[in-house]
């Protein structure tokens, strides 16, 4: 009699062999199935092997001269992007000015403008979205944070960055992505890179803007699909900390973190 159970374990055997071999070559997770995508180091494409032109080695000399450039076109220094969302706001308002910040959207920014205070980083600079709420979130926040060089930039207005997979029921955002889309995408490659090679010491580079781009930032940053952005929510006045080391690696310190807020001042809507 032919023992067919042992068949079974053969061919699980064989086809479990065969799906491991697949899961490898195509860069499959095998224990949960998910695509895994290696890291692009050159994402911010200020890599020094990048910018240099190769050079052919025929001499000692010549290779050394090489890495001499290499070396100074390395970054030196570590960057920290402290992204704020602005307060909560008037959402009855028709146009941007009449969009203020509400009264619990003030408490807010006083509230993530003590905290930015208590952790006393070496702040840069603070830049701030032109669209209201974010200018009068940073204003507020200016209150901790006098000496701090305050800019303004367009750029990192409210928008729809790409459009969203899974789609949102109620939102249709071509028109909007196509007109939005390409400027959030210059300020993510404009704020969110590596160090230059002549800076030497550390920055912290406070940005008050909109939960769009700021969720838009973090999956470009992490390399996420960027499709991925409205998976995201986010707090009013929150603190997200992005840190870039000079490699170009890059970590999520803090996501959306309104833990120095009383509970009755968190709001995402």
């Amino acid at each position: 009699m032919v023992n067919f159970s042992k068949y079974k374990i053969y061919v699980a055997g064989g086809v479990g062999a065969v799906v491991g071999g697949l899961s490898i070559y195509f860069g499959i997770d095998t224990m949960y199935g998910i695509p895994t995508l290696k890291w692009d180091s050159n994402w911010d494409k200020r890599d020094p092997r990048s910018l240099i032109k190769p050079m052919k080695f025929i001499s000692p000399e010549k290779e050394n001269e090489y890495n001499e450039k290499l070396n100074k076109a390395r970054s030196k220094a570590f960057r920290h992007i402290i992204l704020i969302r602005h307060g909560q706001y008037n959402l009855l308002g028709k146009t941007d000015k009449e969009r203020t910040l509400t009264p619990l959207g003030e408490e807010q920014a006083l509230a993530t403008g003590a905290r930015l205070k208590e952790l006393n980083f070496p702040y840069t600079s603070i830049i701030r979205s032109t669209m209201t709420r974010a200018t009068q979130t940073a204003i507020l926040i200016q209150k901790f944070l006098p000496d701090i060089p305050v800019k303004d930039c367009s750029l990192l207005e409210e928008g729809a960055p790409i459009v969203p997979e899974p789609p949102h029921s109620q939102w249709r955002p071509e028109y909007y992505v196509f007109r939005d889309g390409p400027r959030i995408e210059a300020a993510f490659r404009k704020y969110v890179h590596r160090a230059a090679p002549e800076q030497v010491n550390d920055s912290y580079d406070i940005l008050v803007c909109h939960g769009n781009v700021i969720r838009y930032f973090i999956c470009r940053a992490l390399q996420i699909p960027a499709n991925a952005w409205l998976r995201f929510s986010i707090n009013h006045a929150s603190i997200t900390w992005l840190t870039i080391s000079p490699s170009g690696k890059v970590s999520l310190k803090t996501y959306s973190d309104v833990g120095h807020m009383a509970p009755q001042y968190i709001t995402t809507s």
